[in-house]
């Protein structure tokens, strides 16, 4: 006869199963942690596997999307139990209305009363649309307009006499030096 050993089914619950007897076994009104959690299962069923604690991470997290636990403030709770929070969606709450207080006033519609909304569109100037009437077939161009050809022609050099204003270049200007009359010219 051969000595076979048979694989036993594990003596384990699901762990969603596990993870629910927590839950009630601990009955916080406040929810419990998830290290409360381990330690109670860890407590009750002793020989686990040892990637427990991946293993209950995991499932706390798919029966949290499944929405078979509500997670907040860090605590798990029942979706089902009584106690639970109430679910909220994502965003500010909506304002708490006073139900003592009268309704507001209806609005008044604004087709045709008081000012339209938007930028008012510019007055039509004649001379424009005669432009826009010309150029209509014409792609409009890109970019920033060419200079201007000067029309002038040759400007004569302008003479340092004070008369005419003398066109400064760009920059900061040449230091000027003074003339010293040198000795040897006197002599």
């Amino acid at each position: 006869m051969a000595t076979e050993e048979v694989a036993k089914p594990s003596p384990l619950p699901p762990y969603p199963e596990m993870i629910l007897a927590a839950l009630d076994g601990l009955g916080d009104k406040n929810g419990s942690n998830k290290s409360a959690i381990s330690r109670y299962i860890e407590g009750k069923y002793g020989e686990l596997p040892p990637a427990h604690a991946s293993l209950l991470t995991a499932h706390l997290a798919r029966m949290k999307e499944s929405g078979e636990l509500i997670f907040l403030k860090n605590n798990y709770f029942r979706s089902d139990a009584p106690d639970a929070p109430p679910k909220r969606g994502r965003g500010r709450p909506p304002k708490v209305r006073d139900p003592n207080a009268p309704p507001p006033p209806p609005k008044p519609a604004s087709t045709g009363s008081g000012r339209p909304r938007g930028r008012p569109p510019k007055a039509k100037d004649p001379l424009d649309a005669a432009v826009a009437q010309a150029t209509a077939g014409m792609p409009k161009a890109r970019g920033r307009p060419p200079k201007k050809a000067k029309t002038e022609s040759a400007a004569p050099a302008p003479a340092g006499d004070g008369s005419t204003p003398v066109k400064r270049g760009r920059g900061r200007p040449p230091k000027v030096r003074p003339v010293v009359p040198s000795e040897t010219a006197a002599a």
